[in-house]
């Protein structure tokens, strides 16, 4: 309204002066008038042709940003990633944030971590049922007896069975297996004692056979009972010799190469085998179903579990400066792998934005942002318009005497 007036207040100046008594300062207002007007005029026709017809006029090489929206948004686009979304620009502000500080007070505040944790345990049931893919169960069948076969698969177990001894557990292996021996003697002690016997029959006669043979038979197995009943943790060498001889076997798992391929070949083999294969499957859905159930749970384990991972995550970062560095560093180099893609995608986005922008829409937005500077535009060419042609015919003027109305 500003501009329209200044415009309008000139053209009313222009008319005025043709009333005025003739003379020089006459002439000179009148000129500067006419300038004025036309500078006006000729601002107002470039502003409004940006975004329009003037008077609704379709003149050649007007409505610029209605016609030109889709080349609009693509130069936009470009020059955001490629002059705002630079690289240099990231590391100012990645620098600044101090990313790792920041991920530290999130951990080291209960509040809000423990939401946290629990919105990390909703997620895993989701992530199991990923997992039941036919493809991921057959992937897992292939690799699963590859990776136990090789060098790993005889160290974990031997780490495993080094654990079992450091804790005694071997010992309750052992009592288990001369417990279910003992049950099995008393259970076919009658079967036993006749074979014994026929044995005795089949090598000695049949008259040592019917003088000594259950006998014989009786002996044996008391000699056997007896034995095993003196198996005691505290003093029984047979007990002794188990726990030298598994020693022995986890010493050659971990140092002979032979011994460990061995014990791959013998993994593999179990592995492949269709009963282990549906054992492992039942496994697994066992413990699916029970961490998909623990999950659901803000009290469960799976969400206590969590919350002290992140907390121990959280003390890490407080305490550990170069851990922090360590992991500003990690983000920085992530985020600068992912910056062409980033910027590449951000450009076709807002091109594709302005692009399915409506015409008038398009013009709309963009002379609220910059419109009133444009108005400035034609109200400087007004009053250059004026000083100007005021000043052109001062001196035509005093060059050649008069000036041409």
């Amino acid at each position: 309204m500003l501009a329209t007036g200044m415009l309008a207040g000139m053209a009313a100046l222009l008319v005025g002066t043709y009333g005025m008594p003739p003379g020089y300062w006459t002439d000179l207002l009148q000129a500067s008038a006419k300038a004025g007007v036309v500078g006006g005029l000729a601002d107002w026709f470039a502003v409004t042709a940006l975004f329009r017809h003037p008077l609704g006029i379709p003149i050649p090489h007007t409505a610029i940003v209605p016609n030109q929206k889709e080349r609009l948004g693509r130069a936009l686009g470009r020059f955001v990633s490629s002059h705002v979304f630079t690289e240099a620009e990231l590391r100012r502000v990645i620098g600044r944030l101090d990313l790792a500080r920041i991920l530290q007070r999130f951990l080291a505040d209960p509040a809000a971590m423990r939401p946290a944790a629990a919105a990390l345990a909703g997620s895993l049931p989701k992530l199991v049922a990923s997992l039941e893919d036919g493809r991921a169960r057959k992937l897992l069948a292939r690799l699963l007896p590859r990776i136990v076969s090789g060098p790993a698969g005889a160290r974990l177990v031997a780490r495993v069975l080094r654990a079992f001894v450091a804790s005694g557990r071997h010992q309750e292996v052992f009592s288990l297996a001369i417990g279910q021996l003992k049950v099995l003697l008393t259970a076919r002690e009658e079967a036993l004692r006749t074979a014994i016997a026929a044995r005795i029959r089949a090598e000695g006669g049949a008259v040592i056979g019917w003088l000594a043979g259950a006998r014989v038979a009786n002996r044996v197995l008391a000699a056997v009972n007896a034995e095993l009943e003196k198996v005691e943790p505290e003093d029984s060498d047979l007990r002794a010799a188990f726990a030298e001889w598994l020693g022995h076997e986890i010493e050659r798992l971990e140092t002979d190469p032979e011994r460990a391929a061995a014990i791959g070949r013998v993994l593999r083999e179990a592995l492949a085998h269709p009963s282990v294969a549906a054992w492992l499957m039942d496994v697994w859905g066992r413990l699916r179903a029970a961490l998909v159930a623990d999950a659901a749970r803000p009290d469960g384990r799976t969400v206590a579990l969590l919350s002290g991972v992140l907390a121990n995550a959280g003390t890490l970062l407080a305490e550990d400066p170069a851990a922090r560095e360590r992991l500003n560093q990690a983000v920085e180099r992530v985020l600068m792998t992912l910056l062409p893609s980033a910027q590449s995608q951000l450009s076709d986005f807002i091109a594709g934005v302005v692009g399915n922008w409506d015409a008038k829409s398009a013009a709309d937005k963009i002379e609220l942002r910059v419109g009133a500077d444009l108005q400035y535009v034609r109200i400087n060419g007004t009053l250059v318009g004026f000083l100007a042609g005021g000043a052109l015919f001062a001196v035509l003027h005093a060059v050649f005497g008069r000036v041409a109305g």
